[in-house]
C-alpha cells in the first residue's frame, strides 16, 4: 500500500461518518483548500461525501466489502486527481465519475462475488428499545423480500445500464448530468434507463409468477 493509499485509509477508519449539519453544506472553500495541499480539509471533504460515495458503490456493485473497497479507491483517486479539478465544475457530478469509475475498475477485476443487496436495506439499523410488533415484523419482511428482489433485477442489468439506473433512478440526477458522468449522450443514457427498467419490471413479474423465494 503506497503512503497515500495509507493516507487516505486512516482518514476513513477513523472518523465517525455522519451526515452534514445546516450551515456545513458549502464545501467549495474545502475544495480550495485542499487543493492547496491542505490534508484536514480533504479529510472533511471525506466526511461530507462518505455516505454518498458509499451508497453509490453498494448499489452499483451489490455488496458491502466490495462497495467499501470501491470508496476508498474513489477517494484515493479523487485526492490524486484533486489538481485537476476546475472551480466551475460541479463536484458532485466530478466525484460520481470517479466512483462509477473505480466501480466498474473493481468489477472487471472481481466477476465472482455474488451480488447480495443494497445499502438501503443494512444502514437503516434497528435499537434494542425499539422492539417491532407483529405488524412492523410483517412489514419488514415484505420490505426486505423486496429489497432483495430489487437487488436481484439489478443483477440482470450490464453494467452500463446499471449505472444509468443508479445514477438516474436511485441517486436522482438528471438525464444529462448522468450522460455527463458517464461520458455518454443523453439519448443513450435514456436508452440505457428505458432498456433496465424494462428488464427489471420482466424480472419483477416472472419471480411474481412463480413465487418470489430469496
Amino acid at each position: 500500500m503506497t503512503s497515500e493509499a495509507a493516507e487516505i485509509t486512516l482518514m476513513i477508519d477513523s472518523r465517525d461518518f455522519r451526515e452534514p449539519q445546516p450551515g456545513e453544506s458549502s464545501y467549495a472553500p474545502l475544495i480550495a483548500a485542499a487543493k492547496a495541499g491542505d490534508s484536514e480539509a480533504f479529510e472533511r471533504l471525506i466526511v461530507f461525501f462518505h455516505r454518498k460515495v458509499l451508497t453509490t458503490a453498494w448499489r452499483l456493485l451489490g455488496n458491502e466489502e466490495d462497495a467499501r473497497d470501491a470508496a476508498q479507491e474513489a477517494f484515493l483517486r479523487a485526492f490524486k486527481y484533486l489538481r485537476t479539478f476546475k472551480s466551475d465544475q460541479d463536484f458532485s457530478g466530478w466525484l460520481y465519475r470517479i466512483v462509477v469509475n473505480a466501480c466498474r475498475d473493481l468489477a472487471r477485476k472481481d466477476r465472482h462475488r455474488e451480488h447480495t443487496t443494497s445499502i438501503d436495506a443494512l444502514t437503516e439499523g434497528s435499537s434494542i428499545e425499539s422492539i417491532p410488533s407483529e405488524d412492523d415484523q410483517e412489514a419488514a419482511a415484505i420490505r426486505s423480500q423486496n429489497m432483495a428482489m430489487i437487488s436481484q433485477a439489478l443483477n440482470t442489468l450490464s453494467d452500463k445500464e446499471r449505472a444509468a439506473l443508479v445514477l438516474r433512478d436511485l441517486e436522482g440526477l438528471s438525464t444529462e448530468e448522468v450522460a455527463r458522468i458517464l461520458g455518454s449522450s443523453q439519448a443513450t443514457v435514456r436508452s440505457q434507463i428505458s432498456s433496465a427498467r424494462t428488464k427489471i419490471k420482466l424480472y419483477h413479474e416472472r419471480i411474481t409468477r412463480r413465487g418470489w423465494r430469496s
